[in-house]
């Protein structure tokens, strides 16, 4: 196995992007989804893929994750698609995410810090998260995933120091590659147990005038915890205004295929100015091919057929 960190604790750049994100039961069958990885792949120049399985739960207070269900692919597909991308050369991150079924983000999950009876509480929340990060942990120690990222944006949770490192424990007793967890954008001086990972990562959605600034605060973390460190998303929508607050997914607004461009040009120029980070992994890339047409009028995260899709090429070319 090509393992993404070697025994120095350094970090091959990662070249990364998010594919088919939350992809639906039956989203791996059949050919057209690993067309689009193909396709992936050569149009960027990307290494590594990431895959998100996602568990569901009710609302930002229940505490049951459910991973078996038709909003999730099964076990077999994406046992399927790792090996695929992996007889492609493509590094493989697991990294399963919570989402709510209501629509709230999951960073606003969050339980009374004492439990209390007939509430809902964080040791049963904490439970069933662990069987779900256990159970896709167990998924890339078979297939051979090169790191797994054990929860993604999880702000309010992430103040239970206590239930998160036996959890990495746990998961590390499973899978026996290198661990992340993905914090939020401007959390990352926030966490407090970045020392029971190997690798520390996060969300980058910042405006595109201000990665100097987040870069020389995020530097601080690295510093202090002697880790390798890279983006385990960013990106920013081909709508208008989403340069400034590229971690809005909700802006309504026309489509500007260059003030995305613009916005990879700047991140990039500043994440090349820090050795330190060793890589990125860009939100998001379809499971199903459309045609250059219908990814003009396109508005959201995706750089399929897009200007910015060249300086995404440039740069991971750069970085191989």
């Amino acid at each position: 196995m090509c393992h993404i960190v070697n025994l120095k604790n350094e970090i091959r750049y990662m070249n990364g992007i998010t594919f088919c994100p939350f992809a639906p039961r039956g989203s791996f069958k059949g050919a057209a989804a690993k067309e689009s990885l193909q396709a992936m792949k050569e149009r960027t120049g990307a290494d590594t893929v990431v895959f998100a399985p996602a568990g569901l739960q009710e609302t930002p207070q229940s505490t049951e994750i459910c991973y078996t269900g038709e909003h999730t692919v099964t076990d077999e597909e994406l046992c399927d698609m790792i090996n695929f991308a992996k007889s492609m050369d493509l590094r493989v991150v697991l990294k399963p995410t919570v989402n709510c079924l209501n629509g709230v983000w999951r960073a606003f999950i969050n339980f009374f810090d004492e439990d209390v009876p007939c509430e809902p509480k964080w040791s049963d929340w904490f439970r069933s998260h662990t069987q779900f990060q256990l159970h896709y942990a167990e998924i890339a120690e078979k297939t051979g995933c090169d790191m797994f990222i054990t929860g993604c944006e999880m702000v309010m949770a992430e103040r239970r120091e206590e239930e998160w490192r036996e959890l990495i424990g746990k998961v590390k007793s499973v899978y026996h590659g290198p661990v992340s967890y993905n914090t939020d954008k401007y959390q990352e001086d926030h966490v407090k147990w970045w020392d029971c990972v190997d690798v520390i990562s996060s969300s980058g959605y910042y405006p595109a005038d201000d990665w100097e600034r987040q870069l020389d605060r995020i530097e601080q973390v690295v510093k202090k915890y002697q880790k390798p460190f890279f983006f385990a998303e960013t990106g920013c929508m081909s709508t208008a205004g989403s340069s400034m607050i590229p971690n809005n997914w909700g802006l309504e607004g026309a489509v500007d295929l260059q003030e995305q461009k613009n916005w990879y040009e700047k991140a990039f120029a500043a994440m090349d100015g820090r050795d330190w980070i060793r890589g990125v992994v860009l939100w998001s890339w379809p499971g199903k091919l459309y045609t250059e047409q219908e990814a003009l009028q396109h508005r959201y995260y995706e750089f399929y057929r897009k200007p910015a899709e060249t300086v995404i090429r440039s740069h991971f070319m750069k970085h191989q």
